[in-house]
């Protein structure tokens, strides 16, 4: 038998709405799979918190809890439970002890001997609607959708993945990442929210992402970019280089005299956009490095290189006049 749910989430049962709430993001935070792997304890004290405010916090079915309408399962309750069960049970009980079992009320005439003794099939009617009320249909309620956040790794993002997220009821979902995903882009899950009530349909679950950042990569919409270090031999005579692309390690060639800032593109080695033949493109910035130690004899050629010294590279024609 499941638990109290006031009890689960330690509670009174004159709890405001926001106090439920509250108790239930601590203990929910507390136990949540994502921040206790490889403990089935905490996952199954994370499922009954769930449920406890799958009851307590949704005010219509907290209100049916305490009636005794429905038990800590949300089930509904054994029809003598919904007349003596709930807060409200300990008064109903104390009213049936002072009105005489054979008495019909309805009526306000008591009957000698109980109903056996010369009810008519209408009294007992009248004695069973009294005891088990009178069911009213339901109207359709739609689900409550339910909403997530979740980071998502670089690659990931740009190639697409399945990932399964833990939902605050422990229900665990396959989650589709479309390549090309862009950050804080909401993914829905339909009909994976709440469920409906007297055949309205089920919520959807919205999960919003957050793409983490990468070492080597970033992304400016759906084309790529990438800084790469060069040799001062390289940046002078050129040369083919292996350059990093979200797809893997391609060669390239450097045009003989690049300079740091200058930019290669690789057309179509970006992110997916929709298509997948319209992806992004990759830029590669190159960034000249010189040796940790120094060769004396590229020191003794630079300092006896004329048209080295002529040359100032923070001399354009946009600030040739600018008076130092």
């Amino acid at each position: 038998m499941a638990k109290n749910p006031y009890i689960i989430l330690g509670v009174s049962l004159s709890a405001s709405d926001g106090e439920i709430r509250t108790a239930f993001r601590n203990l929910a935070k507390q136990y949540h799979p994502d921040r206790n792997p490889d403990n089935p304890a905490a996952e199954e004290k994370f499922k009954e918190v769930s449920r406890a405010f799958d009851i307590l916090g949704d005010s219509d079915r907290r209100r049916k809890y305490d009636r005794g309408e429905i038990d800590a399962e949300g089930k509904p309750a054994d029809p003598f439970a919904r007349q003596y069960g709930g807060r409200e049970g300990a008064a109903e009980r104390a009213r049936q002890q002072r009105t005489p079992f054979g008495q019909n009320r309805s009526k306000g005439a008591a009957r000698p001997g109980g109903p056996s003794a010369g009810a008519s099939f209408d009294d007992l009617s009248d004695i069973f609607s009294d005891l088990f009320g009178n069911p009213k249909p339901r109207a359709q309620t739609r689900g409550r959708d339910v909403r997530y956040r979740m980071d998502v790794d670089f690659l990931d993002a740009v190639h697409g993945a399945t990932k399964r997220v833990t939902m605050p009821d422990g229900r665990v979902l396959d989650l589709t990442i479309p390549p090309g995903l862009e950050d804080e882009q909401t993914l829905r899950l339909r009909g994976q929210g709440e469920p409906g009530e007297a055949g309205g349909e089920d919520g959807d679950v919205y999960v919003e992402t957050r793409i983490k950042s990468h070492t080597v990569f970033t992304r400016d919409g759906h084309d790529i970019h990438a800084e790469v270090s060069i040799s001062l031999r390289e940046a002078v005579m050129g040369g083919k280089i292996t350059v990093p692309t979200i797809g893997g390690d391609v060669s390239v060639n450097v045009p003989k005299g690049a300079n740091s800032g200058t930019t290669l593109r690789l057309r179509g080695r970006g992110a997916p956009a929709g298509d997948a033949q319209d992806a992004g493109d990759q830029y590669v910035k190159l960034r000249i490095v010189l040796p940790e130690k120094l060769d004396p004899a590229l020191q003794d050629f630079v300092a006896n290189w004329d048209t080295g010294k002529e040359h100032n590279p923070r001399r354009t024609p946009q600030n040739a006049d600018v008076s130092s």
